[in-house]
């Protein structure tokens, strides 16, 4: 039984308490990498696979999830992935080796494919079109606490009792989501898809969307976005240690850095573009990260440059996620939200998995500076597409695009 409703504060609170655990157990990662494979004996080429191996599971348990939240319910779906993840998180106790952390972290995917747009798709359900910015602004901020104090923690954690300890760490936060959600969180009084659920009805459903191109351009820009992010990250705290002697410390006080980043400009991007609307902040984010990551290895030649260098590079990307996320949310009605999220979404975290795989060769191969220039390249497309070919409605108009006479849903 869903609980009475609650305040419109409760609610961001605890879908942003969501995002504060789901994103860091993904973050913690990269600043990780190299203790990970110094613990586990794992090569630097393949490091990379615990990232993308994550990253598939998630982008096919996203494509299932979908549907699933438009039938149940997204509060059903909320519970179901914080429960999964929880579980997952308290998994890595279990990790002996390569095998074992790859098998832990492909069940945590399974976990993050049904989350996987799961808050966002809720924002959709719940608030008007001139409030989702607001709302998914500080949601999403969640994930840039979770730099300022998940990482940095974690990343101490890490150093003192061993890699394991973040993931134990972020399933605590996992568990008091999961409470959180059940106690206060309200589904929200949409209608939801009718129907018998069914693979090939849910596939049929995804195709007829593709076939819209408004929603393929999204769903290519979204695995862009990603794409460009995991080639640039990933290994850039493997980089910095070996090319710059920075220590797990001073790589834990970076992400602080551009958490803090991020806290100050994703809520802010979210709230003017409900005003100002979305596409002109998102290529003007695109752009800017274009010219950040293609000079990071030119101008990073100590490690003190890397703090501003981190710190810009935080700021744009909270730039585009709020504007970008809510702007989705207006491309389908409320039947097909939990659809187009979880379509995007996977893909998006395709792009990420194919990033975090050829980050490795690239690295290992060419350099740093190849990931760099690869991933600029991919954010700057993410920016033209959507500012070329994806539709935006009236800052102030309430009704997704598919509502509107001129548009048909999926």
């Amino acid at each position: 039984m869903s609980p009475h409703r609650s305040s419109p504060g409760v609610i961001v609170f605890a879908l942003w308490l969501l995002v504060f655990g789901a994103s860091s157990q993904i973050m913690i990662i990269s600043p990780i990498l190299p203790l990970i494979g110094e613990q586990l004996d794992i090569a630097d080429a393949v490091l990379g696979t615990l990232v993308s191996a994550y990253a598939l599971m998630v982008g096919v348990f996203a494509i299932i999830s979908g549907p699933i939240s438009d039938k149940i319910g997204r509060r059903r779906i909320l519970l179901l992935g914080t429960g999964i993840m929880s579980v997952a998180l308290v998994m890595h106790l279990l990790v002996v080796d390569y095998y074992s952390f790859l098998g832990v972290r492909v069940f945590a995917g399974v976990a993050g494919g049904v989350l996987s747009g799961a808050a966002v798709s809720y924002v959709g359900d719940y608030f008007p079109y001139n409030r989702r910015g607001w709302a998914t602004g500080w949601i999403m901020s969640g994930s840039a606490f979770g730099q300022i104090i998940g990482i940095p923690l974690g990343i101490v954690l890490a150093g003192r009792m061993g890699f394991k300890a973040p993931f134990i760490l972020f399933a605590v936060l996992m568990f008091m989501a999961y409470f959180l959600i059940l106690l206060k969180v309200p589904q929200p009084d949409v209608q939801r898809s009718q129907g018998r659920l069914s693979v090939g009805g849910a596939m049929r459903d995804y195709m007829a969307m593709l076939r819209r191109p408004e929603i393929a351009f999204a769903s290519f820009a979204f695995f862009l976005m990603f794409l460009g992010v995991s080639l640039y990250v990933v290994y850039l705290p493997t980089w910095l240690e070996r090319e710059l002697g920075a220590t797990p410390n001073a790589i834990a006080t970076l992400f602080l850095i551009g958490g803090i980043a991020n806290v100050l400009t994703g809520p802010q991007a979210g709230r003017i573009s409900d005003r100002i609307g979305r596409k002109g902040i998102i290529l003007l984010s695109c752009t800017g990260l274009f010219v950040v990551m293609l000079i990071t290895t030119v101008v990073v030649r100590e490690f003190w440059v890397a703090y501003p260098v981190f710190f810009m590079t935080m700021v744009l990307v909270a730039m585009r996620i709020s504007p970008f996320s809510a702007l989705l949310t207006a491309l389908v009605t409320d039947q097909r939200r939990g659809s187009l999220m979880s379509l995007t979404v996977a893909l998006g975290q395709v792009g990420f998995a194919v990033g975090g795989a050829v980050a490795g060769p690239l690295f290992a191969g060419a350099g740093y500076a190849s990931n760099t220039v690869l991933g600029a390249f991919s954010v700057l497309g993410m920016g033209l597409i959507v500012w070329f070919l994806l539709p935006e409605p009236e800052p102030s108009q309430g009704h997704a695009v598919a509502d509107t006479p001129s548009g048909t849903d999926a």
